[in-house]
């Protein structure tokens, strides 16, 4: 017979962390007239662990270690932020921070700037992609114990402070030393719009922050004036953010009276419905919706609505099934709590949430290694649809819930080319490695001409391009295999090109590289181009 989890053990952090939260409060405030049986339980527990236990402990500690415990037993998605962690989770969804302004990788033990902020405190002073940052100040930024969290660390602070920034640039035998004064960042979550054909505009979103919604709306008019009639939406790993961001995206797309979202919870207040309010400027324009496993939260309220008002073909995987609605909350210490108030549901009356147990957190996350296992992936008739959760879109068509929004056109992920002699060079890094060695050269060759089609132009041959990467690799302890590599060509040039291009012109280049051999992006817009909708998509199913 299988165990089954006490209940008592799974609501035990929960009963300790209120006790410990408020025990003492309780215990030297309040009356014990005014406690109820329980309450007085945890005072008693309380003051037991204060007098007997055989160490002295330290209480603020103790809150703070059960605190996460507390939050977790309640749902995935409830969580505490310490105090000293919730600066940097906010700065990620506020829509700007204050810092240098620069992107950066760190390879080879060596931090290298990859884009400048135009405008930005790092820019007016001289600093350029491809400048490698040895030291902040008095702080070294080289070697093997250098991480991402040191630099961020070093780089941003308070706005009008000044880091002296260090750095080593290709082609100067002295060190640049540079006096930077923070200043507002923005923090971008579209990273990359342009024009994919004469007539169709892509925009990728990578976050819902804040800003989102007026970047997205900006994006889409630039496209417009470039000549866009039709748009490629990607949502591909955005894990979401702010709801109210999706809202008036989704917005722009429908006709008045539509639905998009609505939430429901124990409180009237965490009840919502947002309806379309008819002034959308896009509402007219063909429109697909890249989604993946990883497209959570935001982005599926988004796809949802166009799913479901049968506005735009979802084009991809099974997104990821995230549909609880967090209120966060601030603590006198400036920690704080995210805790589910409420659920998502589409149009069509669809729950986004994907099924979970209270107090089993590791299966919860291991949700995403099971659909790969099960070869969901790859296969669309892996995907486990759940034939007693049958939903109707606007115009009839049957969806399903049971977590997160099923693609009208599956896609599934690429391996073409994945071979030993890639995974290979791939696990290692070399790809991104030979990138950053051969960047500098290439930075030089384009002189003020910073496009794809110049780099395309001082870029090797597609087999040179090979040649010299296979003799890198093997430099590195990769041995040429040249039937897997022949076998990986085609993989191994497109990841070298688009790579290269990240590290000489940013990262928006990097995407539109990828895209030229994605075969998602390349589904959408045939879609476009023959007009197919999810109207006419069923009736060919149909047939």
């Amino acid at each position: 017979m299988k165990n089954k989890k006490n209940p008592a053990l799974i609501l035990l952090p929960l009963l300790i962390a209120i006790g410990v939260g408020c025990g003492i409060f309780i215990g030297r405030y309040v009356t014990t007239k005014n406690l109820t049986a329980k309450e007085e339980k945890l005072r008693m527990v309380l003051q037991l662990i204060q007098s007997d236990y055989v160490d002295e402990l330290n209480m603020d500690s103790l809150i703070e270690a059960t605190f996460p415990d507390l939050l977790s037993s309640l749902d995935p998605h409830s969580a505490y932020i310490p105090a000293e962690e919730l600066q940097a989770v906010n700065d990620d969804l506020s829509g700007s921070f204050s810092g240098v302004g620069v992107s950066f990788q760190i390879l080879n033990d060596t931090v290298q700037v990859i884009e400048v902020v135009p405008g930005g405190p790092a820019e007016k002073v001289g600093i350029l992609a491809g400048d490698r940052i040895v030291k902040a100040d008095t702080t070294s930024l080289v070697g093997k114990d250098i991480s991402s969290d040191n630099v961020f660390k070093t780089l941003r602070g308070e706005k009008g402070t000044t880091v002296v920034l260090t750095i080593h640039r290709y082609g100067q035998k002295k060190d640049l030393v540079f006096d930077v004064v923070r200043g507002d960042i923005p923090v971008n979550s579209v990273d990359v719009s342009y024009m994919l054909s004469d007539n169709t505009g892509y925009v990728k979103v990578t976050k819902f922050s804040r800003n989102t919604y007026m970047e997205f709306f900006n994006a889409l008019n630039d496209l417009k004036e470039q000549g866009a009639d039709s748009f490629i939406i990607d949502l591909r790993g955005n894990s979401g953010g702010f709801m109210d961001q999706a809202i008036f995206m989704a917005n722009e797309f429908l006709p008045a009276g539509r639905l998009i979202v609505y939430t429901r919870g124990r409180k009237m207040e965490n009840e919502y419905m947002a309806m379309s309010d008819g002034r959308g400027r896009f509402q007219d324009y063909p429109i697909t919706v890249l989604t993946n496993e990883s497209s959570a939260s935001a982005s599926e309220i988004f796809a949802g609505a166009i799913q479901d008002n049968d506005r735009g073909l979802i084009i991809g995987r099974r997104t990821f099934g995230k549909g609880l609605v967090q209120n966060q909350t601030e603590l006198p210490d400036s920690s704080a709590i995210r805790m589910t108030v409420a659920r998502y549901y589409t149009p069509s009356g669809r729950s986004i949430q994907k099924e979970y147990q209270r107090g089993e957190i590791g299966k919860y996350e291991m949700d995403i290694v099971d659909r790969y296992t099960h070869g969901e992936f790859y296969n669309a008739d892996s995907i486990k649809l759940d034939k007693d959760k049958i939903f109707y879109t606007t115009n009839g068509r049957e969806v399903y819930g049971g977590g997160g929004i099923m693609p009208d056109i599956f896609i599934p992920e690429d391996t073409t080319g994945y071979t030993s002699y890639y995974m290979s060079v791939a696990n290692q890094g070399l790809i991104q490695k030979y990138a950053y060695t051969v960047a500098d050269e290439y930075r030089e060759k384009l002189g003020s001409d910073r496009t794809i089609q110049r780099l395309n132009q001082v870029l090797p041959a597609d087999q040179t391009l090979l040649e010299n990467f296979v003799a890198f690799a093997v430099v590195n302890g990769v041995p040429a295999r040249w039937y897997y590599i022949n076998r990986s060509r085609d993989v191994i040039i497109s990841q070298l090109r688009a790579m290269i291009a990240r590290d000489v012109l940013g990262y928006p280049a990097f995407i539109e590289l990828l895209n030229d051999n994605d075969k998602a992006v390349k589904n959408a817009l045939q879609q476009i181009n023959t007009g197919k909708s999810p109207v006419n998509l069923e009736k060919e199913d149909s047939e």
